[in-house]
């Protein structure tokens, strides 16, 4: 995909994934409390539908580690821990609310309440044990929605 067609995507509203690599640890997470997270891989469900739409939430994702204070969502939380390393980004543009249907296509082993506080879902935080990418692309196919993937480098 080329510098400019990626920006464009960037630049509009849309659903993404975070899909992160962590270690065994304990988090605490706001109003979730403490948290034990088995080692493996995580995966967030969002939406960017505000303005600023996937580029806002592409930023978000690597500020929280370089800032203090401020943790909002529960997504930051985890964000901003030594033991979670953002791997990937998969994202699709639409300005529909659909992570809630994205999320129900990844189902399974999930951190109860977490993300979900303004949809009746039960979680948006899912658990693997290996990395769950093209797992995360199908999932998105299966909402029509079309996904491309952002990978991060390691700090």
């Amino acid at each position: 995909m080329s510098d400019s067609l990626f920006s464009e995507k960037l630049c509009g509203k849309g659903i993404y994934c975070l899909i992160f690599q962590n270690s065994p640890s304990c988090v605490a997470v706001g109003s979730l409390g403490e948290i034990t997270f088995n080692s493996g891989w995580h995966i967030y469900v969002g939406s960017a539908l505000g303005p600023g739409g996937l580029k806002r939430a592409v930023r978000h994702s690597g500020i929280n580690r370089r800032k203090c204070g401020s943790l909002r969502w529960h997504v930051d939380y985890i964000s901003a821990s030594p033991d979670f390393s953002l791997k990937f980004i998969v994202a699709a543009n639409t300005s529909e609310r659909r992570e809630c249907e994205v999320a129900g296509n990844i189902g399974g082993d999930c951190v109860i309440n977490f993300g979900c506080s303004d949809c009746r879902c039960g979680s948006h935080l899912f658990y693997r044990e290996e990395s769950p990418l093209s797992e995360v692309h199908e999932a998105f196919e299966r909402a029509g929605l079309i996904p491309f993937t952002v990978a991060i480098q390691s700090e």
